[in-house]
């Protein structure tokens, strides 16, 4: 079967075109948009700076399934840190890796929020929350649970203002 180049170029149009991304709604959700991918970056630098550290303090947290899960985990909240920020900083993209962007901004600030519940809702002796990996130490304790849910409705907004859908409205 032989695919020639039109027909391949216009398939990968659909993955591979970037464009600029929409107006933001307000002003407001543009700069709660760099409010969390600026604690996105420090979370991110700092996690990946000892990452291995990081990895054993996510083993302490005595997540069901062990290491390999901590592992996993640890793995999927950098790369959702880091792959969130080209939505929230505007950056031309291809509308299919906006919209994985912005749900990875989403499934960051889930992630720490049902981290933040676990480590007060269970019994362990962990003295670092693991936001900022190992290089800064924040205990764990109930300010974890605000904070991450803060995160979430940084996310909402920025996901809301920054909206890559155009929203027709039916009029009768």
């Amino acid at each position: 079967m032989v695919i020639s180049d039109k027909s391949y170029t216009e398939n990968m149009n659909l993955f591979g075109q970037s464009t600029p991304p929409k107006e933001p709604r307000t002003k407001d959700a543009q700069k709660m948009a760099y409010l969390y991918a600026a604690l996105l970056i420090i979370f991110a630098v700092s996690q990946l700076f000892n990452f291995d550290e990081f990895l054993t303090l996510l083993e302490s947290f005595w997540l069901s399934g062990g290491a390999p899960v901590a592992h996993l985990l640890g793995g999927i909240i950098v790369v959702s840190e880091v792959f969130a920020l080209p939505f929230l900083l505007g950056m031309r993209l291809s509308p299919t890796m906006r919209i994985i962007s912005m749900i990875l901004g989403w499934l960051t600030a889930l992630i720490w929020l049902k981290l933040a519940f676990w480590l007060n809702l269970t019994i362990n002796a962990v003295s670092n929350m693991g936001l900022l990996g190992t290089t800064v130490r924040l205990e764990p304790g109930w300010w974890a649970i605000p904070f991450s849910l803060s995160l979430c409705i940084l996310a909402a907004w920025a996901g809301w203002g920054l909206w890559p859908f155009t929203i027709q409205r039916k009029t009768k």
